[in-house]
C-alpha cells in the first residue's frame, strides 16, 4: 500500500514540476510577445510541448490537440517575424476592421459545436467549452503571428474562460498562469497600441 502511494506522489510531483515549466516558459513567451520578440516563438514551442502531454492526462482532448497546433504554429511564427514573407508591412502591427472580425467569429464559432460533440463522444470533460477555446485559440494564433492588434481582445475572454476550466481541471498552476495572462493582455494592449500609433506617426 505504501509503494502504491509512493507511485501516485512522485507521480503527481513530476506532473507539477511539468507543469511549473510550462507555466514559465509561457509567461516567457506572452512577455516577448508583447516586446515583438522573436524569441517568443522558441519559448512558445517549449511551453507547447509540455502541454500536449499534460492536457491529454487530464482529459482535456481539445487543448491537447490545440497545443499541437500551437507547436507547429511556434515554427511558423518564427519563421513568419523572420521575415518568411518578403512583404516587411507584414511584419508590423495592423488593426482589421469590425466586420472582418465578425465574419471570422461567425466562421470560428460553427466549428465549436461540431469539435465539442466529437470530443464528447471521445470522453473528454467539459467538451464544448473546451472546443470553444480551442477553436477560438487557433484564430487568434494567427492573429498573432500575422500581428493583428485585435488578437489581445480575443485572448481576453479566451483567458477568463481557461482560468475557470483549468481550475475545474485540478491545474493550479496553468489556472495561476492564465489570471496572469489576462493582466499581460491588458499590458499587451497598451503596449501594441503605443507601437502602432509610432507606426503610422
Amino acid at each position: 500500500m505504501e509503494t502504491i502511494w509512493q507511485n501516485i506522489l512522485t507521480g503527481w510531483l513530476a506532473q507539477s514540476q511539468l507543469e511549473v515549466m510550462a507555466v514559465l516558459a509561457s509567461i516567457l513567451y506572452l512577455v516577448l510577445v508583447m516586446r515583438q520578440n522573436i524569441w517568443c516563438w522558441f519559448f512558445a514551442f517549449i511551453s507547447t510541448a509540455i502541454y500536449i502531454f499534460l492536457f491529454h492526462e487530464v482529459s482535456l482532448f481539445s487543448e491537447s490537440l490545440l497545443n499541437v497546433f500551437y507547436l507547429l504554429m511556434a515554427i511558423y511564427g518564427w519563421w513568419q517575424w523572420r521575415g518568411g514573407r518578403r512583404n516587411s508591412d507584414h511584419l508590423s502591427i495592423v488593426k482589421w476592421s469590425w466586420q472582418r472580425h465578425l465574419k471570422l467569429i461567425v466562421v470560428t464559432g460553427l466549428f465549436v459545436p461540431v469539435l465539442g460533440y466529437y470530443m464528447q463522444i471521445q470522453g473528454a470533460d467539459f467538451a464544448y467549452w473546451d472546443a470553444f477555446t480551442s477553436c477560438f485559440a487557433v484564430l487568434t494564433t494567427f492573429l498573432v503571428v500575422w500581428k493583428v492588434f485585435e488578437n489581445w481582445y480575443y485572448w481576453l475572454v479566451i483567458d477568463a474562460i481557461s482560468v475557470v476550466l483549468f481550475w475545474l481541471k485540478d491545474l493550479p498552476y496553468t489556472a495561476t498562469l492564465f489570471i496572469v495572462y489576462l493582466v499581460l493582455v491588458i499590458i499587451g494592449i497598451k503596449q501594441w497600441s503605443e507601437q502602432y500609433d509610432k507606426q503610422i506617426g
